[in-house]
């Protein structure tokens, strides 16, 4: 398995072909960012008190399936979906911003941003596309000027509330996949030119179509696919460490559940 830094893969993007028949598609957390962004709306809601102790263990649970690769993603995100039931669309994209400043920004790797940066300047099409929901994936998109988002979407009532679910079909393994490509047949732009950037094992459907496959700091299981198929694999570094950004908001978690719990 070669491994590739951000700098040798920004050269490489720099002499590939130019134009927006290229895509260049990103995956969220673990890739553009250290961690799970959901951990910060998580923990927002811990500390006002909004979150009941269901929610929380919820929440732990996703983050603990994450990191491990064995993921219900489908059942946890409509179940986390459910725990907003009535909250207003605007006022959750409002806060999305406030977070993605005070918690998010900081944890997008420098080395992410220059690869994203690159494809820009080549004209490529840049799209991120992610399992996350849209109040966590849009910030991180306009911060990095990406225009092209696919991710999950809460389902609204005609006042722009949430009704508790999520938009079908959920973007996720397969899904995403399929996604990727109704969007480059839509848009002009070949599978086998393009790029996919991400870390889960989950990804490995989008992965395996790409022309240009580069798993960043992958999880087992992609990394082992990697490996036996040659897939240069990209090794990007935060200033904090993957692991203290992803356990940020930990703390304040095992707070709430270890004193919900006596």
């Amino acid at each position: 398995m070669s491994h590739m830094h951000a700098s040798e893969a920004v050269a490489e993007i720099a002499a590939a072909p130019p134009g927006p028949q290229v895509g260049a598609f990103f995956d969220l957390d673990g890739t553009l960012v250290a961690g799970f962004t959901a951990t910060a709306h998580a923990g927002h809601r811990i500390r006002r008190r909004q979150a009941r102790i269901g929610e929380v263990l919820g929440v732990a649970e996703a983050m603990m399936r994450y990191r491990f690769g064995r993921m219900e993603f489908e059942r946890l995100v409509v179940r986390g979906a459910g725990y907003l039931r009535g909250e207003s669309l605007a006022e959750l994209d409002e806060l999305g911003e406030r977070l993605f400043v005070e918690r998010i920004a900081a944890r997008v790797f420098p080395g992410m941003r220059d690869i994203v940066a690159a494809h820009q300047q080549r004209g490529h099409t840049v799209v991120l596309s992610s399992s996350a929901l849209t109040i966590h994936a849009r910030p991180v998109a306009r911060f990095l000027g990406i225009t092209h988002v696919l991710c999950n979407q809460f389902e609204l009532d005609d006042r722009g509330l949430l009704t508790g679910d999520i938009t079908r079909p959920i973007v996720w393994g397969a899904k995403k996949a399929a996604a990727a490509q109704h969007f480059c047949a839509a848009n002009g732009i070949e599978l086998d030119d393009s790029y996919f950037y991400a870390d889960g094992d989950e990804d490995l459907a989008l992965m395996s179509l790409v022309g240009h496959p580069r798993p960043v700091n992958p999880r087992s299981r992609l990394a082992a696919v990697s490996a036996e198929r040659g897939w240069p694999v990209l090794r990007v570094a935060h200033a904090g460490g993957r692991r203290a950004a992803l356990t940020r908001e930990w703390p304040v978690i095992a707070r709430f559940t270890r004193n919900s719990v006596q």
